[in-house]
């Protein structure tokens, strides 16, 4: 197998996994992805840039067969998909160390038993020298785990930022072609993956933005040779304030909270407001992700289960808790048949919004005209707030 030349003696030596559909146990991947690993060929010494996942381990290990020397593994997040192969290289190369942040070491040796001696711990802005090539290390703990680093290369200005910057696509493009499709696959990335780190990406977005920087080569996804694309779809999405949009999670028993969403969509959409609901029955968490990146207010729809919400509602207000995007108010409509405690176990369920929580809809049976009345106050409301706060 042919390793694919980025820069003289800079490789792509990566795996694409064109039919994984599911990550971690969770998340879809609707058009699989990439394990990117890259290596770094000095005129002293050789590194290899992150690994790939155990599952592919074969396909990195036939490009290395012809490598007769690694020197340094250089591991800037310790998740498996990233990490997993690195015993096997290290098998393959017995004096190759371990290049990572003190918490890296930590973990990695946790997480794949690697024997302590086999690292070196850098510190933020620490270099490594190649002979004619030189890597800077750039600490960025919580993007997305505590030991996470970034590596520059400086002389062919590369920065290899692991799963920052990244997209779950399979792909044999080597460089991002279809800047509409990565970025929906690199949004679908930021929501599900980073967006509940927003503080430390906006703090670690200041720190890389005075380096000049020629390619960005994320380990998920194509690379960006227009480094700008990403850099400033990523500050859009970690600064920006929300925008006039409504994100509708729901799910309906009998058919009577799908009257109230139908109703209660058309009179936002009547006032200028941007819904985009979702179907909780049949929905990629993705596509809800994506949604709540940019909305301003989360409404929830749910029928009532033993007093409770609908279970697929109640995972949905947990998915929006754990990723916290930046909504700023949220509501609940739905009804019951002989008793609900909805409302307030739903809001028991997201303490990370921070959200103003607008009175809700609840009602007994079939909406009625009271009830329609109720869904028109709560739509006015909402664009009420929604103009006080400039986002209509």
């Amino acid at each position: 197998m042919k390793a694919r030349q980025i820069k003289t003696n800079v490789y792509w030596v990566g795996a694409i996994d064109w039919d994984r559909r599911l990550f971690d146990a969770l998340i879809p991947l609707p058009d699989g992805t990439s394990y990117n690993a890259y290596l770094v060929q000095g005129s002293q010494k050789v590194a290899l840039i992150d690994t790939v996942n155990p599952s592919m381990t074969e396909v990195l290990m036939a490009y290395l067969e012809n490598v007769p020397v690694v020197d340094y593994v250089i591991a800037n997040h310790a998740e498996q998909d990233h990490s997993g192969s690195i015993p096997r290289v290290l098998a393959k190369y017995p004096d190759a160390k371990v290049v990572t942040t003190p918490k890296g070491q930590d973990m990695l040796v946790a997480l794949l038993l690697i024997s302590e001696d086999r690292f070196i711990t850098v510190s933020d802005g620490e270099t490594l020298s190649l002979g004619d090539k030189t890597l800077e290390f750039i600490h960025a703990p919580w993007v997305h785990w505590p030991e996470t680093m970034l590596t520059y290369l400086r002389e062919d200005k590369i920065l290899f930022p692991c799963d920052l910057f990244g997209s779950h696509l399979a792909t044999t493009d080597l460089y991002v072609r279809d800047g509409g499709q990565i970025y929906e696959a690199a949004k679908r990335y930021y929501a599900e993956i980073m967006m509940p780190f927003r503080a430390t990406i906006q703090k670690n977005l200041e720190k890389v933005k005075d380096y000049a920087i020629d390619i960005i080569a994320p380990s998920h996804g194509p690379m960006h040779d227009r480094p700008e694309f990403i850099l400033e779809a990523y500050h859009s999405w970690a600064f920006d304030e929300p925008k006039n949009i409504v994100v509708l999670p729901y799910i309906s028993m009998h058919g009577s909270t799908q009257k109230m969403v139908e109703y209660f969509v058309g009179a936002l959409a009547d006032r200028g407001v941007t819904v985009k609901q979702f179907n909780l029955a049949a929905t990629d968490i993705g596509k809800l992700a994506i949604a709540l990146v940019d909305a301003a207010t989360m409404v929830i729809g749910t029928p009532t289960v033993l007093v409770g919400p609908h279970p697929n509602v109640a995972y949905a207000a947990f998915l929006a808790n754990a990723l916290k995007p930046r909504l700023r108010f949220v509501s609940i409509i739905g009804s019951y048949g002989w008793g609900s405690k909805a409302v307030e176990q739903l809001a028991g369920m997201i303490p990370n919004l921070k959200a103003e929580v607008l009175d809700p809809v609840i009602i007994k049976g079939l909406p009625r005209d009271e009830d329609f009345r109720a869904l028109d106050a709560l739509a006015k409301t909402i664009v009420d707030k929604h103009k006080e706060h400039g986002f209509a």
